[in-house]
């Protein structure tokens, strides 16, 4: 007998509509960032044009990764695919390897306070997290397969 998808609820269509407008929401925020640069913030102090001058060449690849394996995720979502998972954890690695490095290797926290600038990618990251647990969750119940 062939394996047959449970139909999935309202709550679950809505999350994964959600995701996906997050994910595009992220994809256009990174290709503001390598079109613009600092002035994608709107208009930058002289502190963010040099941060974003020194940032190393694989910081902005490693965006395009964590932002793009997001946007495979939440589309693996909406065609209700098991491959969910693996990227939304593809796109956590990405985040933790950005924000980790953005973090320890520059003087951001100490120059804008950390609660200007840590917030935010607490929230992009548990963001990530939530796609991950609810494609974990999709796959238990056979919403997606």
């Amino acid at each position: 007998m062939g394996y047959v998808r449970q139909e999935a609820p309202f709550w679950f269509k809505v999350t994964v509509v959600a995701l996906l407008i997050w994910a595009l929401a992220g994809c256009y925020a990174c290709a503001q960032q390598w079109r613009l640069g600092a002035e994608a913030l709107g208009t930058p102090s002289g502190y963010d044009r040099a941060l974003f001058a020194r940032l190393p060449t694989w910081y902005d690849l490693v965006y395009a990764f964590a932002v793009g394996s997001g946007l495979l995720g939440a589309l693996a979502l909406v065609s209700r695919a098991k491959l969910a998972r693996p990227l939304y954890a593809l796109s956590i690695l990405g985040i933790v390897v950005q924000f980790g490095w953005l973090f320890t290797a520059t003087d951001i926290v100490a120059v804008k306070g950390a609660l200007a600038v840590i917030p935010f990618p607490i929230l992009i990251l548990a963001t990530a997290i939530g796609g991950f647990v609810i494609s974990g969750r999709a796959r238990r119940r056979g919403w997606i397969r």
